[in-house]
């Protein structure tokens, strides 16, 4: 039973050779496959993927749902596992997805915990773990749906979960976090304005982000996350600021 491992990527060679170095051991010996939908990255990141035996396609963007399936659609494995560029498997985690697949079950997906890294530190509170995502299901079993920035993965039968964790070491600066932020909250601005979000409000522009801050950081115990949970709750509450703001922003543009 073979397994295909699946990514869509766009100048990710600071991250992609740790994704690949992470799986290989699922795949090499002819177990499985790597499979790259590329959107034109300028850097390295072809090359890097076919250096590791990847079956590379570029493709132009279609949006985060459409372009994760038009990957998984080429997948020729029995399973198939979704991955982001930015993640990779710890290796407790590979140990158990080889023996599961070697059981063959007969369930349609699985959840797969996440750890979320900040600045180098783990978050382990306020609600960043343990993150579970649908990541792993029978091939043809699963889709895509769009919901901005942030696809949801739906899927058809049962589904059960791993104990161990995908590594998602997304944010190391402050830089990438707030540049991440910005265009996430562009992305939510549409979401929320085409929900009837794009007047100007205080409740959602001042006490919704305040409120949502206080929630994870107090009641989801985020300050036990030291600095690095407080300007991440700091900063993520910000982002829901900015997404509202830039909801009332397009609705003025109408």
């Amino acid at each position: 039973m073979n397994l295909s491992i699946v990514l869509i990527t766009y100048n990710e060679e600071a991250n992609l050779p740790r994704t690949l170095e992470s799986v290989m051991p699922l795949v090499r010996d002819g177990q499985g496959e790597i499979v790259v939908v590329d959107s034109g990255s300028t850097d390295r990141t072809p090359e890097i993927a076919r250096a590791q035996g990847a079956k590379v396609y570029v493709e132009p963007w279609k949006g985060f749902a459409a372009q994760k399936n038009s990957a998984m659609d080429k997948a020729s494995g029995d399973w198939v596992l979704q991955l982001d560029a930015d993640e990779a498997l710890e290796t407790e985690l590979t140990e158990e997805i080889a023996a599961i697949l070697r059981g063959r079950p007969a369930i349609s997906g699985f959840w797969i915990p996440r750890k979320n890294f900040f600045l180098g530190r783990w978050i382990k509170h306020g609600g960043f773990y343990p993150d579970p995502k649908l990541r792993l299901v029978r091939r043809g079993a699963g889709r895509f749906v769009e919901y901005g920035a942030h696809p949801t993965m739906k899927v058809d039968g049962s589904t059960g979960r791993f104990s161990c964790a995908l590594l998602h070491p997304a944010y190391p600066t402050l830089r990438g976090y707030i540049d991440h932020m910005n265009s996430y909250s562009s992305m939510g601005a549409g979401i929320a304005a085409e929900r009837g979000h794009g007047h100007f409000s205080v409740l959602n522009i001042v006490a919704r982000p305040l409120l949502t801050f206080i929630y994870n950081y107090f009641f989801r115990l985020g300050f036990l996350d030291g600095r690095e949970g407080l300007l991440l709750h700091l900063y993520h509450s910000a982002y829901v600021s900015w997404k509202y703001a830039k909801a009332w922003e397009l609705g003025r543009m109408k």
